[in-house]
């Protein structure tokens, strides 16, 4: 799972840390902060106007900090982590899907399904689950390209591969 900290690049797309940008809108605005405000800061608003966005058949590619969320005219949407090529289906054939994730002022927390890549103007995932590699043509792989180009020129190498943090794993119980 990827794990947003105070440190990490703020997933608004600011370049800022998070600590200094949205965390700290969020800490001392909090309450004041009408319900509306407060979603247009959310990975979860991203996600539901992509989603929105494949519903319709409209083919969009959208930013936010380290993701790339994107819909095809096809009714697909995807949401992608640029540091380690991590992918998630948000939107099957114009149908929503539920998109398993955790997201509170300190850290965003994902269920990531697959890994992605763009081979030869195609759009190539491997699930985690069975390792089972999918080509997908018809994704608009240039502006998506194009998006992750602009994330690793924004943030430093160094600052990508700190995104993701590793979850603690309980110790083996003893017999």
């Amino acid at each position: 799972m990827a794990k947003v900290g105070r440190n990490d690049p703020c997933p608004c797309g600011s370049g800022r840390k998070f600590k200094r940008c949205c965390l700290g809108k969020q800490q001392t605005a909090g309450t004041n902060l009408t319900e509306i405000q407060q979603a247009q800061i959310s990975l979860q608003n991203a996600i539901s106007k992509i989603q929105e966005k494949a519903s319709q058949g409209v083919q969009k590619v959208h930013e936010l900090g380290v993701f790339v969320l994107f819909s095809t005219t096809g009714g697909d949407a995807w949401m992608l982590e640029v540091s380690q090529s991590d992918a998630l289906q948000v939107a099957a054939a114009k149908e929503i899907l539920t998109v398993d994730f955790e997201e509170n002022p300190e850290t965003i927390e994902i269920n990531w399904t697959h890994t992605f890549e763009i081979e030869e103007k195609q759009f190539v995932i491997t699930a985690y689950k069975d390792k089972k590699v999918k080509t997908i043509e018809n994704y608009p792989t240039h502006p998506i390209s194009a998006a992750i180009k602009r994330i690793k020129k924004r943030y430093s190498s160094e600052l990508l591969e700190s995104v993701h943090v590793e979850q603690e794993q309980a110790p083996p119980k003893e017999a």
